[in-house]
């Protein structure tokens, strides 16, 4: 989920009572209220022409999706999401897919177009959700309470996709792929130098519970393997055996923007809010120690999921 100059008159969601002169926290709209910016960019026609180019030659080197991937270092379905376009290619894989699949420069070619077209798409998110996309860009330090879903920082693309399509009211295909593309792009700041120090404890019920089946749940439970190979993520789980849980209230988020303080994120049941008050920030950072003091460590978490994963 994703807020700065700007911005930062929008960042403060904070209502002061006219009587008590307290600062209340005010729910942002709901999601039924969703908007995005003008797609008039072309930035999703862009990338599907990028991925139609790349499957051509790769078809001309008589190489399989698993085959490009393992020359460029690179797993199969990003392979499969960077051709049918719903993946963002990055300049890196740019430069060396041209070099691989001997394109000449044509692939290296449409770098600046795609570094600007990544620009444009930052912003299309949901109009509930854009204040806090903008902090999560500039972020220094995440840290993530999950008890229902994955966060969708750490999320595969099936994954995502399959939280979109199970929505209520029932979402169009349009939209869908839309959200699927934005959130991807958030996940660019995983693997950007310097990356941001991601923290996140999920709730056992998230990794047991399989959304999609059985198959994407393992895929998602690999992908978190990796994840948590990156120096700068930590992943940790929530027993189902905790009997002290300090996180009963549900799942937040608290994010230190680069030098600005650190805010916090809830979103449930249509209502999201971006906390500002320092006091409320505070507690939820607080709270947030404790869970991860009742959470598995992360090599034990590690032991989990991989115990999870021989089980499906």
């Amino acid at each position: 989920m994703d807020a700065m100059a700007a911005a930062d008159a929008r960042a403060v969601v904070e209502s002061r009572d006219a009587e008590t002169g307290d600062d209340r926290l005010r729910p942002g709209p709901e999601p039924a209220d969703e908007e995005y910016g003008d797609d008039g960019d072309g930035g999703g026609d862009l990338f599907r022409t990028i991925g139609r180019q790349v499957r051509l030659l790769r078809e001309r080197a008589g190489w399989t999706q698993r085959e490009l991937g393992e020359r460029l270092g690179y797993g199969e379905d990003l392979i499969s999401s960077l051709e049918r376009g719903r993946r963002t290619p990055q300049p890196e894989f740019l430069r060396a897919a041209d070099g691989v699949l001997g394109a000449g420069g044509l692939l290296r070619a449409a770098e600046e177009d795609v570094v600007r077209a990544k620009a444009r798409a930052r912003v299309r998110h949901p109009a509930w959700f854009r204040d806090y996309a903008r902090l999560e860009l500039t972020a220094v330090e995440i840290s993530f309470f999950s008890t229902v879903t994955v966060p969708g920082l750490l999320q595969t693309e099936d994954y995502a996709r399959t939280t979109f399509m199970v929505r209520q009211p029932l979402l169009d295909e349009a939209t869908i792929e839309q959200r699927v593309m934005a959130r991807l792009a958030r996940q660019e700041i995983l693997t950007r130098w310097p990356a941001p120090i991601v923290s996140a404890v999920i709730d056992e019920a998230v990794l047991r519970r399989e959304i999609g089946g059985r198959a994407l749940q393992k895929g998602q439970l690999e992908h978190l393997m990796a994840l948590g190979r990156l120096r700068s993520t930590t992943i940790q789980v929530l027993p189902l055996a905790c009997d002290e849980n300090p996180g009963v209230d549900g799942p937040f988020i608290v994010l230190t923007p680069k030098g600005k303080p650190p805010v916090g994120y809830l979103e449930a049941q249509g209502v999201s809010n971006l906390i500002t008050d320092p006091d409320a920030v505070r507690n939820l950072s607080a709270r947030y120690g404790s869970i991860r003091g009742q959470a598995l460590t992360p090599g034990e978490s590690r032991s989990l999921i991989q115990e999870l994963l021989g089980e499906s």
